[in-house]
C-alpha cells in the first residue's frame, strides 16, 4: 500500500499528486454502485423491464458526445471548477435512489421507476461534464517524468477499491434484505462521493484553456468518419465491436434475477469474477501486447466473447448449468473486455496522425460508445416482456437468438479484424489513460482530449503546485 500511495521515502516525486490517487480510489466505490450491476438490480426490484433497464445502463454511453461539447465551458469556469461542480452535481442525483430504498415498496410504481431511472439520466450528465475537464486537467498538472507511475497507480487502486466494493454489495445482498442492502450501498456511494470530491479539492489548479477547437472539431470530425483512411476503417470495426458487446452485462444480470431467480448476492458474486477476469488479463497482457502487436489481441477478445455466447445459448437451452458455468463465463468476459482494450490502446495511436491525435482518440470515443449504448435499448426493446402475473420479465427465446447473433457477428468481425494491417516496426507511444484497463465499459469517456495545454504547460511550471499550498 506504500507503493500505491505514495510517501516521501517511497516516492517523493509522486506526494505532490496523492489526493489525485485518493480520488480514483474513493470514486470507485460510486461508479460500481450508481451506473454498475447495483443499479441494474435495483431498477429490476422496483419493477422495470428490459428496455427501462437497458435505457439507464445506456446513459452513460449516449451522453460521451457532450464531452466535445462541455469542453467549450472550461475558459470560462477552468479546470478544477468545472470537475468539481461536474462531481457535486452528480451526487445530488444519489438522494433518490436513497429515498426509494427508504420507501422499500414491494413493488415499485410507475413514478418510481421514472424517478430511478431519471437519477441515473442526470447523474450520468454531470458526471460526463466533470469528466470534460478531468483527464487535461491530469494531464496538465502531472509532469511527464511521474505520469505513468501515477496512472499506473490508478489503475491498481482503482481495481482493488471496485473489487472490494462488489464483494461489500454481494456480502450486503446475502445477508440483508434487499432494500435495506441497496440502502447501505447507495450510503456507501455517497461517502465516496464525497470523499472523492474532497480529494479533488487538495488537487491545485492549472491555467485555464485559452484556445479550443471546437470549431474546427465541427468541421473536421464528419471528415475524419467519412473519409476512407486506416482510422475510419478501425473505427467501424471497434464501433461494431461496442455494438455487439454492451449489452451482455446488463441483460445477464437482469435474466438471472427476473428469470432464473437468483439472489442478488449470487449474482454480484459472478460481477466479482468479470472483474476479476479483467484485472487477470490486464496483468497477464500488458508486458507480451508490445512483443505481438495488438491484432492478436483483437482476435483474442473476439474468440472469448464467441465462446461466452455458446455457453450462454448451451445454459439457456438447458444443456448446461450449474454456478461454476456462469461464474466462468462472467470471467472470461471481463478477459475478453481487457484484450480488446489493452490491444485498442497501443493499436489506435497507429492509426493516427500525432498532430492530431486528440480529435481523432475524441471522435474514436464518441463514436464507439455512442453507438455501444444504442445496443442496450434495441435489445431491450426486443427482449421486453410481461409474465402472467403482470411482473416485467425477459423473452428466453428472444435471449437465445440474442446470443446467437452475438456469436454471428463475433465471427464476422474476426475475419475483418484479421484483415487489419498493423506495423509493429514503428514504434508509438500507447495511451495510457488512467483506469481504461480496470473499467473497460466505461474508460472510453475519459479519452477526450480537445484542449491546447500550452498555458497548463506553463502553470505547472510554478512553484505553487503540490496539494497542501
Amino acid at each position: 500500500m506504500a507503493t500505491l500511495f505514495p510517501t516521501e521515502k517511497s516516492d517523493p516525486e509522486l506526494v505532490p499528486y496523492r489526493a489525485g490517487l485518493f480520488f480514483g480510489f474513493f470514486n470507485a466505490l460510486v461508479w460500481q454502485i450508481a451506473i454498475g450491476t447495483p443499479m441494474v438490480l435495483f431498477a429490476e426490484r422496483l419493477g422495470a423491464s428490459s428496455l427501462q433497464v437497458g435505457m439507464a445502463y445506456s446513459f452513460v454511453f449516449l451522453q460521451t458526445p457532450l464531452l466535445v461539447f462541455a469542453t467549450a465551458l472550461l475558459p470560462r469556469f477552468g479546470f478544477k471548477r468545472m470537475a468539481m461542480g461536474g462531481w457535486a452535481a452528480r451526487s445530488v442525483f444519489l438522494a433518490i435512489p436513497l429515498y426509494l430504498a427508504i420507501l422499500a415498496p414491494d413493488i415499485g410504481r410507475p413514478w418510481m421507476i421514472s424517478a430511478f431511472i431519471g437519477s441515473v439520466f442526470f447523474f450520468s450528465f454531470f458526471r460526463t461534464v466533470g469528466a470534460s475537464a478531468m483527464t487535461p486537467w491530469f494531464f496538465g498538472l502531472l509532469p511527464s517524468k511521474v505520469r505513468g507511475r501515477f496512472f499506473a497507480n490508478d489503475q491498481m487502486l482503482s481495481g482493488i477499491s471496485g473489487v472490494g466494493t462488489l464483494v461489500a454489495c454481494a456480502s450486503l445482498f446475502a445477508f440483508m434484505p434487499i432494500y435495506t442492502a441497496l440502502l447501505i450501498q447507495y450510503g456507501i456511494a455517497v461517502i465516496g462521493s464525497v470523499l472523492s470530491y474532497g480529494a479533488l479539492d487538495r488537487l491545485p489548479d492549472i491555467a485555464k484553456p485559452t484556445t479550443i477547437s471546437l470549431a474546427s472539431v465541427l468541421r473536421d470530425t464528419p471528415r475524419h468518419i467519412l473519409k476512407p483512411s486506416p482510422f475510419r476503417h478501425y473505427l467501424w470495426l471497434a464501433a461494431w465491436y461496442a455494438g455487439t458487446i454492451t449489452s451482455i452485462p446488463p441483460f445477464s444480470a437482469y435474466f438471472l434475477k427476473v428469470d432464473v431467480h437468483l439472489s442478488s448476492g449470487r449474482i454480484m458474486l459472478f460481477e466479482v469474477l468479470r472483474f476479476i477476469g479483467v484485472i487477470v488479463g490486464a496483468w497477464l497482457l500488458r508486458r507480451r501486447i508490445d512483443h505481438t502487436g495488438a491484432k492478436p489481441f483483437f482476435l483474442l477478445s473476439l474468440l472469448l466473447y464467441a465462446l461466452v455466447a455458446v455457453f450462454w445459448w448451451l445454459y439457456l437451452r438447458g444443456l448446461m448449468g450449474g454456478g461454476a458455468v456462469l461464474f466462468g463465463i462472467y470471467f472470461v468476459v471481463g478477459l475478453g473486455a481487457v484484450c480488446w482494450n489493452v490491444a485498442n490502446l497501443n493499436y489506435l495511436p497507429k492509426v493516427v496522425p500525432s498532430a492530431e491525435r486528440p480529435l481523432y482518440i475524441s471522435i474514436h470515443a464518441a463514436v464507439t460508445a455512442f453507438l455501444g449504448g444504442c445496443a442496450p435499448i434495441i435489445w431491450g426493446l426486443f427482449l421486453k416482456e410481461t409474465n402472467a402475473d403482470g411482473s416485467p420479465g425477459i423473452n428466453a427465446t428472444v435471449f437465445e437468438w440474442f446470443f446467437v447473433c452475438l456469436l454471428v457477428s463475433f465471427s464476422i468481425l474476426s475475419m475483418l479484424v484479421a484483415r487489419l494491417k498493423e506495423d509493429n516496426k514503428t514504434s508509438v507511444e500507447p495511451l495510457i489513460m488512467g483506469n481504461a484497463l480496470l473499467r473497460p465499459f466505461r474508460a472510453a469517456s475519459y479519452m477526450v482530449n480537445l484542449i491546447d495545454l500550452p498555458g497548463a504547460a506553463r502553470g505547472r511550471e510554478k512553484p505553487a503546485n503540490s496539494p497542501g499550498e
